[in-house]
């Protein structure tokens, strides 16, 4: 066991000693039957694999047959020139098979089998490889994106996209590794015909210094041997040089290269059919008969077999195939089953396309961090909103600009930015002058005025007081407040399930009575993604489903019952917008209040507000101006309100403004002090 693990280096081993050591003629010719034994297998190998990587020891492969042919070479040109022409029986009996009594012909025949390898295969082989390698490379980045991608969707696990990875390295490392490994062969050649001409030439100054008779016998010998030996070198080389060639072409294949054939030739019967017309013209040019017609007769059953093989019936157009195992040819054919069509029905809840330009930004594998930040985010958000939101697919667009990258709700786009690469967005400082030269922009999350700044200008803007942002960390900030803002859209049920699930772990019985006792889960994720939509935390569910049993039972108004969870959240809904124990808010008139009640019209499964337009209009013009007034003095401007009214008063306002926040009084911890900076009346 221990030699057949060592058998590579041994054999290695074994051909440095085949430069030095004269063999004998038995033993040359076992190593040039070998030689050739083993150029087949290698042959055939590379026609019976699917994929490049399932022989992906071929570079060192044909590093090692080519040491071993020119080992062969040097060891067959010492016993020629030795030995009086003689290496053996199988370079004798090649020699001779081919020349046949005529040395021209023979040595014409061995160039053109050097030519052809060197010109045709081994040139086409090398640049298959060279272009392979450059465009793996070049592929890499954007296959690295779309596992990623893949992985943040939840298609994939961690360690599917570990063997992914690890399979496109390989793929680069052995397209790389063959560019170089071609380069061999086509040494190869060129030596081929240096021994050649050495054995020929040295051939005959040692047959006539030793005396072996006339010019003409010396001449028959040596080239015998000198074709011999080139041949039995050549063909195992042409032999791994069309290995090569089949191994760097195999990118495009899904199956082995005999299946590939036969059904690919096979797909287009009346092509076959043609052709069999086609060849029976060449008789009347005065092409042989005999042959045209059994050539045409070949081609036109095998086009006629094939035709009525892929006829289906009629009947079979609409609905899956007849035979549900068959192999699927076309595209119609695989969407005659009705589910592959389903499948096409997929929207992803939360996607990201990226200009090309983008993409090293995302991709892990060229140093991108955006993942990781999604990850992190994704993290942060749950602790602080009580909620995990669904994986983001990251897709490539050609339809965005190089710079851009765009973020989809349920497959509808919602957001566009634009960062630039290799820059920085530069906020200027609030009291101090804006002295840094860039690309005026606009910060996509916030809508504040920047710039885009080059890496050299870095330290100058730093020590000028500006706020600098790396692209990556802007794309980061523009989803996630998007995510923030969208959060009721996210929240599916699904998710709503796993949130209970989760609770259960430590309140079983709160989640039982409650759900679906005494309120639907569907009701339960309306409740929670009212609560998200105006930006208040779900992360105390147990609170939500007390309540929720505690009223649920008399109330059936969604959106009252979410003003009495509300009222339970009191401490979070609190510290969710106080500052230093402190909350700077707008008070509503209780005119405008009373009016609002008025208007109130219940219905069977809730109620809604029927104002009159110019008192909508008053309203609004009249909180709008409040809001302008100490915009500068908050960053989110509050408007308290009584408990009974706030619903209503909140949906009027998000019809005209939405970044305000509404609360009541029940919703405030008595610890926090109220400070009033304006009051909405009308005039």
């Amino acid at each position: 066991m221990k030699i057949l693990d060592n058998m590579v280096a041994v054999f290695v081993i074994v051909i440095v000693f085949l430069l030095i050591i004269p063999l004998p003629a038995p033993v040359l010719d076992f190593l040039f039957i070998a030689n050739l034994a083993l150029s087949f297998v290698i042959l055939l190998t590379s026609m019976y694999i699917k994929e490049s990587l399932e022989f992906s020891i071929f570079p060192s492969l044909l590093l090692i047959t080519t040491l071993f042919r020119l080992a062969l070479n040097v060891s067959a040109t010492r016993a020629i020139l030795q030995d009086g022409g003689y290496a053996g029986e199988v370079i004798k009996t090649f020699g001779d098979f081919v020349i046949r009594g005529n040395v021209v012909v023979g040595l014409v025949i061995f160039l053109i089998i050097v030519l052809v390898q060197f010109i045709v295969i081994t040139k086409g082989s090398e640049r298959v490889s060279e272009v392979a390698a450059r465009f793996t490379l070049d592929a890499m980045p954007g296959k690295q994106m779309a596992i990623d991608a893949d992985l943040s969707s939840g298609l994939i696990t961690e360690d599917e996209a570990r063997l992914r990875r690890s399979k496109i390295q390989r793929e680069a490392d052995f397209f790389g590794a063959m560019d170089g490994a071609s380069k061999f062969v086509k040494g190869d050649a060129i030596i081929s015909l240096v021994v050649a001409l050495i054995n020929l030439i040295g051939g005959i100054l040692v047959g006539f210094m030793s005396g072996m008779g006339d010019f003409g016998t010396i001449i028959n010998t040596y080239a015998a041997a000198t074709v011999g030996d080139g041949l039995m070198s050549q063909i195992p080389a042409l032999l791994i040089s069309v290995a090569t060639g089949m191994i760097v072409t195999r990118s495009a294949s899904e199956s082995t290269l005999n299946e590939e054939v036969t059904k690919q030739f096979l797909s287009q019967p009346m092509v076959l059919i043609m052709s069999a017309i086609a060849m029976l013209c060449l008789m009347f040019i005065g092409f042989p008969p005999v042959q045209v017609l059994v050539m045409s007769g070949l081609l036109l059953v095998l086009g006629v077999t094939t035709l009525r093989k892929m006829k289906q019936p009629l009947a079979a157009m609409e609905g899956p195939p007849a035979d549900a195992g068959q192999e699927i040819t076309s595209e119609a054919d695989y969407y005659r089953d009705i589910d592959n069509v389903y499948n096409l029905l997929t929207v992803d809840p939360l996607s990201m396309e990226f200009g090309y330009s983008l993409i090293p930004l995302v991709d892990s594998g060229s140093g991108g961090t955006f993942v990781d930040r999604v990850v992190m985010f994704r993290k942060h958000f749950a602790v602080s909103m009580g909620m995990v939101f669904p994986s983001v697919r990251i897709m490539d667009s050609g339809q965005l600009n190089p710079n851009q990258y765009a973020i989809n709700i349920k497959g509808e786009q919602v957001a566009v930015g634009e960062v630039l690469v290799d820059h920085f967005l530069a906020l200027a400082p609030t009291d101090g002058e804006d002295t840094i030269d860039g690309i005026e922009t606009v910060e996509p999350a916030f809508g504040i005025p920047a710039k885009w700044i080059s890496a050299d200008k870095q330290v100058k803007a730093e020590l000028a007081g500006y706020t600098l942002i790396d692209p990556t960390s802007v794309i980061i900030t523009h989803l996630s407040e998007v995510i923030k803002s969208h959060a009721h859209e996210l929240l599916s049920r699904q998710e709503v399930g796993n949130i209970l699930t989760n609770l259960k772990k430590t309140n079983q019985a709160i989640v039982e009575d409650t759900i679906p006792a005494i309120l639907p889960l569907a009701s339960l994720q309306k409740i929670l993604g009212n609560l998200l939509r105006e930006g208040v935390p779900i992360k105390d569910v147990e609170t939500v489903l007390e309540t929720v049993a505690e009223y649920g039972g008399s109330i059936r108004d969604l959106d009252m019952l979410t003003e009495y969870v509300r009222q339970a959240l009191r401490r979070t809904i609190t510290h969710r917008f106080a500052e230093a124990g402190q909350l700077k808010v707008i008070s509503l008139d209780t005119a405008i209040e009373n009016q609002i009640m008025g208007a109130v019209k219940k219905v069977e499964n809730g109620s809604y507000l029927a104002l009159d337009p110019q008192v909508i209009q008053g309203i609004v013009t009249a909180a709008t101006a409040q809001i302008d007034k100490i915009k500068d003095l908050v960053q989110v401007p509050i408007i308290l309100t009584s408990p009974i009214v706030r619903v209503y008063f909140k949906k009027l306002m998000d019809e005209f403004y939405l970044d305000c926040v509404v609360l009541s009084f029940n919703e405030i911890d008595s610890q926090v002090k109220i400070q009033a900076l304006g009051s909405i009346t009308l005039a």
